[in-house]
């Protein structure tokens, strides 16, 4: 009896005829070699030049110190002498901050710190500067990196101590800003409180006299160790133990 061929059926697998091996194309296998090796010179790149790349390209350009900002307007409208006496507020477009260098892996950086959150008074009673108190939310102080003002957050441990606060302790003469024309200068001491500790300081001030009141820029001295705070060194970034206090006043009525 003749073998009877069985139907095909769904699912069987049919053997196929092998495929001819393809050799690989010897262009495309050098375009793929060299994206492999510019992605280890990347790679080689960030890890030991980064910091030069964050410091050189990254990095925002270092911001200006707290200056007093160039006059846009006419001597004759600030003619005639001026009443300093009585009392001062420290009004909007104030700002203060810090100014630090650091060495990241090699790399020196300027790190500068900035808020707009100024408060505080002044008083001026015969011609003499007899009270001040300027108070800085340090928690709103802010650079270029959020991970940067954690840190700093933390080790002013801003929670327990959110303001640094300048107090006067010696009276000062500012008569002279009621005729002057250019600015004045003046040395202004006085007990910063920093981190829950005060300390004595000397602000170097600039005051000049304006239309709507009186601009005062001023300076001061400050090492970390004197605020019961250390220089951070974490092996690949190392602070100065000593920055720069900056505050750019706009004084009204």
């Amino acid at each position: 009896m003749a073998e009877r061929t069985r139907p095909a059926r769904r699912g069987d697998v049919r053997p196929s005829a092998p495929r001819p091996r393809r050799e690989p194309d010897p262009e495309v296998t050098r375009r793929r070699g060299l994206v492999t090796l510019g992605a280890v010179l990347l790679v080689v790149a960030l890890l030991t030049g980064g910091p030069w790349v964050y410091a050189r390209v990254v990095a925002p350009q270092e911001r200006e110190p707290l200056v007093l900002p160039e006059e846009t307007h006419e001597p004759a409208t600030v003619a005639g002498p001026l009443d300093v006496e009585g009392t001062w507020q420290v009004g909007p477009g104030s700002e203060a901050g810090y100014r630090i260098d650091e060495v990241l892996a090699g790399e020196a950086v300027t790190v500068v710190g900035r808020t707009q959150e100024v408060t505080g008074a002044l008083t001026v009673t015969g011609g003499m500067l007899t009270q001040v108190e300027v108070a800085v939310d340090m928690a709103g102080v802010a650079t270029d990196e959020s991970a940067r003002d954690a840190y700093f957050r933390r080790a002013l441990d801003t929670t327990t101590y959110p303001q640094a606060v300048f107090r006067l302790t010696e009276p000062v003469d500012v008569s002279g800003l009621a005729t002057a024309q250019e600015p004045v200068l003046v040395p202004v001491a006085g007990t910063l409180t920093l981190h829950g500790v005060d300390r004595p300081v000397t602000l170097e001030v600039e005051a000049r006299r304006t239309p709507d009141g009186v601009q005062v820029a001023a300076t001061a001295p400050v090492v970390l160790e004197d605020f019961g705070l250390s220089a951070p060194d974490l092996g690949f970034v190392t602070v100065e133990p000593q920055g720069t206090l900056e505050l750019l006043l706009e004084l009204t009525r």
